[in-house]
């Protein structure tokens, strides 16, 4: 992994891109893969991210990321046998 951080790195530095807006991206992904990972529970991903989850709210703010779009992409359906059935929808 550590090879792959160090390439991509030189990738950003070879294409031009400053340290401010490396480190920036570096945040967006890293903040929004623990999110997904927590189903956009904040309280989890601030203690996955050993932060405290108003740090956490700020930084998502600073960055620019939207709670609502990254909680409706974390959510799943449920499994098929636990979906509720439709009302209207009688047995024969």
């Amino acid at each position: 992994m550590k090879d792959e951080l160090e390439n991509l790195t030189r990738e950003m530095y070879r294409s031009g891109i400053k340290y401010p807006e490396a480190v920036r991206e570096f945040q967006r992904t890293f903040i929004l893969t623990v999110l997904q990972d927590q189903m956009a529970n904040q309280s989890r991903a601030a203690a996955r991210l050993d932060i405290h989850r108003n740090t956490l709210r700020r930084t998502l703010h600073d960055l620019g990321l939207d709670i609502r779009l990254i909680r409706a992409t974390a959510r799943r359906k449920p499994p098929q046998a636990e979906r509720p059935v439709a009302l209207n929808k009688r047995a024969k």
